[in-house]
């Protein structure tokens, strides 16, 4: 199923069932590498073509700060689940999914940081797109999720092409093949496996 399909597939319930919730949220989850950034962002792209205020939050606004990281000793697993302000994260979707206007927080890749307060979420919004790993983790807080999504969806890749694909993306980041290599399996593909095995059901299983 392409990008375009899958689009299809959200964009046609989110219309079903704009009579019945004034504010929509929907989950993209997945493994990483699995796509959910692209698919979110071109289903918000459909959406407000079709005048349908949409707006994508990201998970990633949650990771927690270096600093913290490096005291605990966890940096190395920077992006697995005990590396983000998971209670936080929970809190946020739950104000939005009570339809109230929030400031959400963006994560800043090139410089490795969240940035607070970076992203309106207004209340004129009538569709959250929530993307990240963990939104259909069955593991305390990340489970309290599961029941604040109108739709979800989960991006099912197979291993293999998620290897590729982290991959090419620290290669493409300047690493060296070894060294992307080892990114990739020491780190992304661990947490990329705990989503894989530790999933609630999503609405929609795309492929």
């Amino acid at each position: 199923m392409n990008v375009t399909h899958q689009v299809n597939v959200l964009s046609d319930r989110i219309h079903e069932l704009r009579d019945e919730v004034p504010r929509q949220v929907v989950a993209i989850a997945g493994a990483p590498g699995s796509g959910k950034s692209t698919l979110a962002a071109e289903l918000a792209h459909r959406l407000n073509l079709q005048k349908v205020p949409t707006v994508v939050v990201s998970m990633d606004g949650f990771h927690l700060d270096n600093a913290i990281l490096d005291a605990r000793g966890i940096r190395g697993r920077k992006g697995a689940p005990e590396t983000f302000d998971a209670a936080g994260f929970v809190a946020m979707i739950r104000r939005i999914k009570a339809g109230e206007a929030v400031y959400a927080p963006v994560f800043d890749r090139a410089r490795d940081i969240a940035i607070a307060g970076a992203q309106v979420v207004g209340r004129d919004c009538s569709v959250v797109v929530v993307e990240g790993n963990y939104l259909l983790l069955d593991e305390d807080p990340w489970s309290d999720l599961w029941d604040m999504w109108d739709v979800s969806a989960y991006l099912d890749v197979e291993v293999p092409e998620l290897r590729a694909r982290l991959i090419q993306r620290w290669l493409s980041h300047n690493f060296s093949r070894a060294a992307a290599t080892r990114r990739a399996e020491g780190n992304d593909l661990v947490n990329a496996r705990r989503v894989i095995e530790r999933r609630l059901a999503a609405d929609y299983l795309l492929r």
